[in-house]
């Protein structure tokens, strides 16, 4: 029988404080920062422990570079990042490495995140190297077992990456984040590479070893349908800012702002015959080098009043666990 780790939800693992990056534009011989582009621009939020956390919104709102700077895998312009009670951010040396164990990320495209020349086994042991855990042979058994629990096998770590079909290559990425048995990991895009049939395999895999060993997951997609699936509460990115959080069955049953309801009108149904009622959003994303002023989607919002492109809107509680960043709700 599988073993269950017990979690309190409502233990907050990771809190994210005013959020911010960007990303300097570079111009002419002396190579003076001319720009910037806003990636990320004062964003808010908390992980509970054991809980998936789905983060959804367009191409280019900020959702890939939350996960990276959370991780410190690109340099936070400012805010605060607080895992356990302990600044991220702040931490140096020492502190820092035994931090990145607690920490993993599954990156969106597995054969480009895998050395081609390690066979995958050497990949998935290469953390367990550089934490010194155990001995050779006790990584070695580490190895063996955490691929067994991504549906792999033992001779599968004598192979190269080119040897593995697109799935496959996922649970190897899967196995290299679990390998170390973090606390929070970060799946940037799992399976948005990945055949629909594959894509619930990995899902499934993923819920599994959510339940077994305790994990807390910041899910980002952009697939609505697989957000719905896997994720507790769902966070809605829009031109770097989020402009709502709440529960799962919430956010399906009653989105508040006029983008989630945009979003949702564009699920297809399953079933011949029925349609929803589509909103159109006019125009494209505008460029995060030159946002708007004033709420980020009063170019594109079609209840937009006068104050949206004055002033922005506070992201506020409005209901139990329901944070919405809207004039119409103020």
């Amino acid at each position: 029988m599988t073993h269950r780790t017990e979690i309190d939800l409502t233990k907050e693992l990771v809190e994210v404080e005013h959020l911010v990056k960007y990303f300097p534009v570079r111009a002419g011989l002396m190579q003076k920062v001319v720009a910037q582009v806003q990636a990320v621009d004062d964003v808010s939020f908390t992980v509970r422990a054991g809980e998936t956390l789905g983060m959804v919104g367009e191409s280019g709102c900020g959702k890939t570079t939350i996960g990276r700077a959370m991780l410190r895998l690109v340099e936070p312009t400012s805010g605060s990042v607080f895992f356990e009670g302990k600044n991220i951010l702040k931490m140096r040396g020492q502190e820092l490495k035994e931090m990145r164990r607690n920490v993993q990320i599954i990156f969106q495209d597995p054969y480009a995140s895998l050395d081609p020349r390690m066979p995958i086994g050497e990949s998935v042991m290469e953390g367990l190297n550089i934490h010194g855990i155990g001995t050779r042979q006790e990584r070695f058994d580490i190895m063996l077992a955490t691929l067994k629990k991504v549906g792999l096998e033992d001779y599968h770590a004598r192979r190269y990456p080119h040897e593995f079909s697109g799935g496959q290559r996922q649970r190897i990425g899967i196995a290299r984040a679990l390998a170390l048995r973090p606390k929070f990991i970060v799946c940037d895009e799992p399976v948005s590479a990945l055949d629909v049939s594959i894509q619930s395999q990995v899902l499934n895999i993923l819920k599994d070893l959510q339940g077994e060993f305790g994990l807390t997951y910041l899910f980002i997609a952009h697939n609505l349908s697989v957000v719905e699936h896997i994720s507790d509460r769902v966070a809605v990115m829009y031109l770097g800012k989020m402009v709502e959080l709440t529960g799962r069955e919430e956010l399906f049953r009653n989105p508040l702002h006029p983008y989630t309801k945009a979003l949702m009108s564009a699920i297809p149904i399953p079933e011949p015959g029925l349609k929803r009622d589509r909103t159109i959003l006019k125009g494209d994303v505008p460029s995060p080098l030159h946002p708007p002023s004033g709420c980020r989607f009063h170019p594109r919002c079609p209840v937009a009043k006068d104050i949206c492109s004055q002033q922005e809107p506070v992201f506020r509680q409005i209901s139990a666990d329901h944070w919405v960043s809207c004039w119409l709700y103020e």
